[in-house]
C-alpha cells in the first residue's frame, strides 16, 4: 500500500486537497477577525482522513451515557478519554479495512444488499414498515442503513478472503480441545418441572407459616389421592406459572438448588416431592413431568461443535494479528 510522507507532501495534488479542506471546512468565516473552528483532522490513514465531526458523531452517545453516571470529575474525564481513544482506534481500523476491500476489488451489489435486508426482516419477523420505523427511531435513514450494511458485508468478505480461507484445524487440535473440555461433552440429566407455590406474605413473621404449611399439606394429600397436578396448580398455586398448570420448564440437575436436587433424587416422571419449605419463596411442591437423559458425546460426535468453536477463536485471533500487521505497514498519524 502506498504511504505518504505528510512532512514533505511531495504529492502536490493531495496537498491542494488538504489545503482546500482546511480552508473550506475547518473554519467558518462568520467573524472576519476571529474565525470559528468547526472541524479539523484528527487522524490520517494512508490516503484518507478522519475528521473531528466524524469521531464526535460516534462518540456523542457514549459520552452522554458516561456523563449520566455522575462520576467524580477526574474519573469521568479519564473514562471519556479512554472511550474516545477506543472509538478513534476502531475508526482507523475501519478505514484500513475499507481501503483493503477497494485494493482487492471486493464489491457488494445493490441486489445483495436487498437480499441481506430481506433476511434481516425474516429473522426478526419484520414487515418493510416495521424495519423502516426502527431505522427512523434510531435516528438514521434507509440510505444510511444500506450504507452501513454494505460496509459490514464488505468487511465480512475481507475477513473471509484474508483470514478464514487460510485457517486449517487439525485433528490433533480437536482432540486436545476435547480432552481439555470433557465436562462439556459428558451426558447430563434434565428435569421438566411443574410446581405449586403457596407464598408467605411476611418473611419476618413466622406466625402464619404453620397455617400455610397445613394448607400445602392438604394439597399434597389431594395429589396423593390422584388429583391432577395441573388443576391443583391452577386452583391453589400463587406463582405466575399457575395459569400454565405450574409449568416451570426444563433445568439441568446441577443448576437446581441443593435442596431441590435432594428432593428429586430417585423420583420418576409423574412423581412429586413432599412439601418443601423454600424460605422466602414459601412452601412448594414440585412434579417431575419428564426426565431427559442426554448421552455423552464421543470425540467423533463432538467434532462439528469443536470445529466451530475453534474456528471462531482462531478467526478472531488471526484477524487481530492481520489487522496489526496492516497498521504497521500503513501510514497512520493521529493529530492531537
Amino acid at each position: 500500500m502506498r504511504s505518504i510522507d505528510f512532512k514533505l507532501l511531495k504529492n502536490f495534488g493531495y496537498g491542494l486537497a488538504c489545503a482546500a479542506f482546511f480552508c473550506a471546512v475547518f473554519f467558518s468565516i462568520a467573524d472576519a477577525e476571529e474565525p470559528e473552528l468547526v472541524d479539523r483532522i484528527v487522524a490520517v490513514v494512508n490516503d484518507d482522513i478522519i475528521s473531528l465531526s466524524e469521531l464526535n458523531e460516534i462518540f456523542k452517545p457514549y459520552a452522554e451515557r458516561v456523563s449520566s453516571q455522575e462520576l467524580p470529575i477526574e474519573e469521568e474525564r479519564e473514562m471519556l478519554f479512554k472511550v474516545r481513544e477506543e472509538i478513534l482506534g476502531q475508526l482507523i481500523n475501519q478505514k484500513l479495512t475499507d481501503q483493503e476491500t477497494k485494493r482487492l476489488g471486493i464489491t457488494v451489489s445493490d441486489k445483495e444488499i436487498d437480499s441481506a435486508i430481506e433476511r434481516i426482516k425474516e429473522a426478526n419477523l419484520y414487515t418493510d414498515g416495521d424495519l423502516r420505523e426502527e431505522i427512523l427511531q434510531k435516528g438514521t435513514t434507509m440510505a444510511e442503513y444500506r450504507k452501513h450494511l454494505k460496509e459490514q458485508i464488505l468487511r465480512s468478505r475481507l475477513v473471509n478472503f484474508e483470514v478464514k480461507s487460510k485457517i486449517v484445524i487439525t485433528r490433533e487440535e480437536i482432540a486436545s480441545y476435547y480432552e481439555a473440555h470433557k465436562d462439556e461433552y459428558r451426558g447430563d440429566k434434565k428435569y421438566h418441572l411443574q410446581h405449586i407455590m403457596l407464598k408467605v406474605s411476611d418473611v419476618g413473621d413466622d406466625s402464619e407459616k404453620p397455617e400455610i404449611q397445613k394448607k400445602a399439606g392438604a394439597i399434597w394429600e389431594k395429589l396423593k389421592q390422584g388429583e391432577p397436578f395441573e388443576k391443583m396448580a391452577e386452583k391453589y398455586s400463587q406463582a405466575p406459572s399457575a395459569s400454565d398448570g405450574g409449568d416451570l420448564g426444563t433445568f439441568k440437575a446441577e443448576d437446581l438448588s441443593p435442596q431441590l436436587q435432594k428432593a428429586l433424587k430417585g423420583l420418576k416422571a409423574g412423581e412429586f416431592t413432599p412439601v418443601l419449605d423454600t424460605g422466602e419463596m414459601g412452601y412448594q411442591i414440585f412434579l417431575v413431568r419428564e426426565i431427559i437423559n442426554s448421552q455423552a458425546k464421543s470425540l467423533e460426535g463432538a467434532i462439528p461443535d469443536i470445529e466451530e468453536k475453534l474456528f471462531k477463536e482462531i478467526v478472531n485471533e488471526k484477524f487481530q494479528s492481520w489487522l496489526e500487521e496492516l497498521r504497521q505497514r500503513s501510514h497512520i498519524k493521529i493529530i492531537r
